[in-house]
């Protein structure tokens, strides 16, 4: 009894302590990921108060978190949108992947952490925050601008290519064999091929036999059917989250929808809970000895991202302020590093690689908001300078005038 009690008091304290930080961003309009993980280092190990009562609690939360973002990720989605933004912008996918992905392995093996954290800091420096940006573009008024179609279309393709990275990364972390890991991924292909197949042809079937008029009976089908499904993906060493991120492309229209508004704000729980949970298996002393390379990492990757999307914007014709305003609404890490992170973390694949993430994203899930505001203004005034320093063209001289001569 007393041990209960004990956990409730604490995931109490949790819940009540992330509301006032969500408030408190909100407030002053910046993403509340990083307050989470501060509040997670502060009640971590080595932190100014540890939990101890509620922590195995708090890691099932964490791992519903999880799942609801990657559900609430495909919801976002209709299968034919998926495969019409992959046949027209897999250039800027390509692009995305070699400029953000190749810094983050590079710096691991300089770092000498060996190949598996060099494929899992890869994804981590890759994979923009859809949530972070999402909130910023529409903070800033943008989401009916000309380059935002462009913005979304990078995003996506990163979100279909967790459905292939993550079940790669969860292989390499387990530590199974060549065979063990191809056929892990041949099942995720295969089920991600399934599912985009069923959701094309028989989405609607699929997507009446889950609706429901009472909003109870469609929470409760939708989410134990994305924790079934999670699970089974789980056990089959594919990713509990690409299997949510499939249940969620299957299902389209009203459905959709009415799913998305019922697991909002259940998403925003646990994946506050999520965060949390990260930071408290982050021992904040850790953190100094990798913030120079993480800063580093951070700047190396800003630049990179605003390159992605200046080209990627380039491609499809936007002008030259548009590509500025693609390239820094991209900068943005949050809830995906984290997911890539946790799983190397959980594996204890490298002791630094957790407290480096960490560092990482805090520094970019608050400097991304400040690229997608400045970075437009900025590459304009730095034109205008370099255009002032130019010296003036010389003016060609006159030519010669020539007289006729007045014949007789």
């Amino acid at each position: 009894m007393h041990s209960s009690a004990v956990l409730l008091i604490e995931f109490g304290s949790i819940i009540l302590g992330l509301g006032l930080l969500g408030r408190f961003a909100a407030r002053f309009q910046f993403s509340p990921i990083p307050l989470y993980l501060l509040a997670g280092l502060a009640f971590g190990e080595g932190g100014l108060l540890p939990l101890g009562a509620s922590e195995e609690f708090v890691a099932i939360g964490a791992e519903i978190g999880v799942i609801l973002l990657l559900l609430m990720l495909g919801l976002e989605y209709t299968a034919s949108d998926l495969v019409s933004n992959l046949k027209a912008h897999y250039p800027s996918g390509l692009v995305d992947f070699t400029l953000n992905a190749l810094p983050g392995a590079a710096a691991a093996l300089l770092l000498g952490w060996g190949p598996v954290a060099a494929v899992v800091l890869a994804g981590v420096t890759w994979i923009s925050s859809s949530g972070v940006i999402a909130k910023v573009l529409g903070d800033l008024g943008r989401v009916g601008n000309r380059e935002t179609p462009v913005i979304l279309s990078v995003l996506v393709l990163e979100d279909l290519a967790m459905a292939v990275y993550l079940p790669i990364v969860t292989a390499l972390v387990a530590g199974v064999g060549l065979a063990a890991g191809s056929v892990t991924l041949a099942v995720a292909l295969g089920a991600a091929g399934l599912v985009l197949f069923v959701a094309l042809r028989y989405g609607r079937i699929l997507s009446r036999f889950v609706s429901s008029d009472d909003p109870e009976k469609l929470l409760l089908v939708v989410l134990g059917l994305t924790i079934l499904v999670a699970g089974v993906a789980q056990q089959l060493q594919v990713s509990a989250a690409v299997g949510a991120f499939l249940v969620g492309i299957a299902l389209s229209g009203e459905v959709a929808e009415g799913a998305h508004t019922l697991l909002s704000p259940l998403r925003d729980l646990f994946a506050a809970v999520f965060f949390v949970f990260f930071g408290l298996h982050t021992d904040p002393a850790s953190i100094p000895p990798v913030l120079v390379p993480a800063l580093a990492l951070a700047v190396v990757t800003a630049a990179t991202k605003i390159a992605t999307g200046y080209w990627a914007a380039r491609r499809a014709g936007i002008s030259v302020k548009g590509r500025w305003r693609t390239g820094g609404a991209l900068v943005a890490r949050g809830e995906f590093s984290i997911v890539i992170a946790g799983l190397a973390v959980t594996a204890g694949i490298e002791p630094s690689l957790g407290p480096l993430a960490t560092a990482y994203v805090l520094i970019l899930v608050v400097l991304g908001p400040l690229t997608a505001r400045y970075t437009e203004p900025l590459a304009g005034r730095w034109a205008r300078l370099r255009e002032a320093r130019r010296p003036p063209a010389e003016e060609p001289a006159p030519e010669a005038r020539t007289e006729t001569p007045v014949g007789d």
